[in-house]
């Protein structure tokens, strides 16, 4: 049994605050597989959910324990979860030390590795082409380290994109859907106004989506079902590749070496994304998404051909026959998330 599993279903109450300005208002809060889900305790609509991993206890050994998922540029914490149950408290202490000895800690061979490339530097462009040490980083980099190049490269399309849009009601349904959608890839989902067609995938699960896709769609299964083709897409063509292609060969020793990317190698990288090619997903690989998050996928295929003559294999081939077990996102969150880029 592991530490997780120790823990699974844990809940109990405690106070939230989503920045520094706001005030504080009491969540359920639920420890599940690999998230800390915090949620409203008056209709249950989940409000946020943190990973584990990225989880930051900041008093310890003091009640009421205070936790972070994350800092803005200053330092400062983004949300803060004051807790007081000991059992809370003591899981999400022992499952977060547990998950973070199972992540690779490239600190602990820089040395080694520092030395090794001194010595190696030389011949290494002769007889080590770019591209190979490119495919090479990409497939020891972990996923915390994959999560923080998407979001540098979010950074950057937005001069193209414009910001995420971020209606309140609208950010809280765009949550649930990408909790649903999470053991298929999907990460953190970004709704754009102009520059992405209809999704792009970047590194670390993140997806941009145009504003169409919520705003011009009846069904939020259509929406899931281009995330999951995205997801697909990407499983097929690393995302982090390209990136580190235009990123260059030093910046790319760089973060293999010392687990850094510089944000200056990541500028200007928008323009030439958002050019590459998307070619269709695999239909076979595609239908197992759509099975492993039990969703039709009839409503998908009629979206993106109407006729039904290209998308056939996955009309026939849907698991479900054209009914989902159970909706993706209820009524509510669906009409709140299609005014996400109104507030």
């Amino acid at each position: 049994m592991t530490a997780v599993d120790k823990y699974q279903r844990l809940e109990c109450m405690g106070l939230w605050r989503n920045s520094a300005a706001a005030q504080l208002r009491e969540v359920v809060v639920a420890l599940r597989d690999a998230t800390l889900i915090l949620s409203d305790p008056r209709n249950g609509m989940a409000l946020t959910h943190w990973s584990l991993p990225s989880i930051e206890r900041l008093n310890d050994g003091e009640v009421p324990a205070l936790f972070t998922a994350g800092r803005l540029d200053d330092g400062t914490p983004a949300e803060v979860l004051e807790l007081d149950d000991p059992y809370m408290i003591a899981a999400i202490d022992t499952v977060h030390v547990a998950i973070i000895r199972r992540q690779p800690h490239p600190g602990r061979l820089r040395g080694a590795m520092v030395v090794s490339v001194l010595a190696l530097v030389a011949c290494l462009c002769v007889l080590w082409l770019p591209g190979a040490m490119i495919r090479h980083t990409a497939s020891v980099l972990p996923e915390s380290t994959r999560v923080q190049i998407g979001k540098m490269a979010l950074q950057d399309l937005v001069r193209l994109t414009g910001s995420p849009c971020d209606a309140e009601l609208g950010r809280r349904a765009l949550g649930t859907l990408a909790l649903h959608l999470s053991n298929e890839g999907v990460g953190e989902i970004a709704v754009v106004r102009d520059g992405v067609t209809l999704t792009r995938g970047l590194p670390g699960g993140l997806v941009l989506v145009n504003r169409k896709l919520v705003e011009e769609v009846q069904d939020p299964e259509v929406l899931a079902g281009y995330l999951l083709a995205e997801t697909v897409r990407t499983g097929a063509a690393d995302p982090v590749l390209p990136l580190l292609r235009h990123a260059g060969l030093f910046a790319t020793l760089k973060l293999l070496t010392t687990g850094v990317l510089a944000p200056a190698s990541v500028a200007s990288y928008a323009e030439s994304l958002l050019k590459m090619p998307q070619p269709r997903p695999d239909d076979q690989r595609l239908l197992e998404r759509f099975a492993q998050a039990r969703l039709s996928s009839t409503a998908y295929a009629r979206a993106i051909d109407p006729s039904g003559g290209t998308s056939l294999a996955l009309i026939e081939g849907d698991p479900f026959k054209g009914t989902s077990p159970a909706p993706i996102l209820d009524d509510n969150d669906w009409v709140a998330l299609q005014g996400i880029c109104t507030g």
